[in-house]
Order: C-alpha cells, then sequence, then structure tokens
C-alpha cells in the first residue's frame, strides 16, 4: 500500500470521528436550545473537537488531494464525471461546510445567552452536515458503511 493508499485510508476512517463529533454538537445543542439548558463547559468541548476534527479532516484531505489518482488538471477532468468530483466538487463542498461549522463555533463564541450559543450551533452545524453528506451522496460515496 502506496502513500496514497495509506492517506485514503486515514480519511476514510476519520470521517465517522467528524460525523459523530458533529452529530453529537447538533444534538446536544438542539436539545439545550428548546430545553432552555445552560452552556456548559462540556457542551463547548464537544463543539471544539467537531470543530477541530472538521480541520483536522481537511488537512488530511489535503495531502490526499496532493497524492490522489482522482485529482487530476487535464482537458478531460471535467468530461470524466469521477476526475470531475474530485479535482473539484468534492472538495468545495467540504470546504463550504468546515466554513460554516468554523463560523457557527466563532459566532456562538461571541454570544452571552445559552439559548442563543445552542441555537447557532445547531444551525450552523445542521447545514455544514447536510453539506457533507450531499457531497459524499453526489459522489457516490457512502456516508456510513
Amino acid at each position: 500500500m502506496g502513500i496514497y493508499g495509506i492517506v485514503q485510508e486515514i480519511h476514510s476512517i476519520f470521517r465517522y470521528v467528524v460525523f459523530i463529533l458533529v452529530l453529537l454538537a447538533i444534538i446536544q445543542s438542539l436539545m439545550g436550545w428548546l430545553g432552555k439548558s445552560p452552556y456548559t463547559q462540556f457542551n463547548r468541548k464537544v463543539n471544539l473537537f467537531a470543530l477541530i476534527s472538521a480541520h483536522t479532516q481537511l488537512l488530511i484531505g489535503i495531502v490526499l488531494y496532493c497524492v490522489s489518482p482522482l485529482v487530476q488538471f487535464n482537458s478531460e477532468t471535467m468530461k470524466n464525471a469521477t476526475t470531475r468530483y474530485f479535482t473539484v466538487e468534492h472538495w468545495v463542498m467540504m470546504i463550504i461546510a468546515i466554513v460554516l461549522i468554523t463560523i457557527g463555533h466563532s459566532k456562538s463564541k461571541k454570544l452571552v445567552l445559552p439559548e442563543a450559543k445552542h441555537r447557532i450551533i445547531f444551525i450552523f452545524y445542521t447545514i455544514a452536515i447536510l453539506i457533507v453528506i450531499g457531497a459524499l451522496a453526489a459522489g457516490k460515496i457512502p456516508v456510513l458503511s
């Protein structure tokens, strides 16, 4: 197994860490928002770890992008669905999702009311996870398999 196979495997496995942490952040923020619960240190840490895991996945993805044979820059790239997806579509949608997670986390830190913190995390992280699921579905990559 070469460097591509190793990095691809790490990227594939680590997506579960990201998915679980972001999903946990979404669930706890929804419960906190609707239940009018305080914004605890546990809430803050889960949201932060979800953010960190997404950024770590981005770094792994950048390495994968650089070594992947599916990323190509030639006249046929946009004509082939697979190379177009991995060269352009996948990373653009994932960057958008990570930016949303980052914005949501940043905005939540500036808010004072616990309900507002929970609400902003829920909104931004939910939109981000929907984009991730849509991006994986567009590339026919199983979300959970």
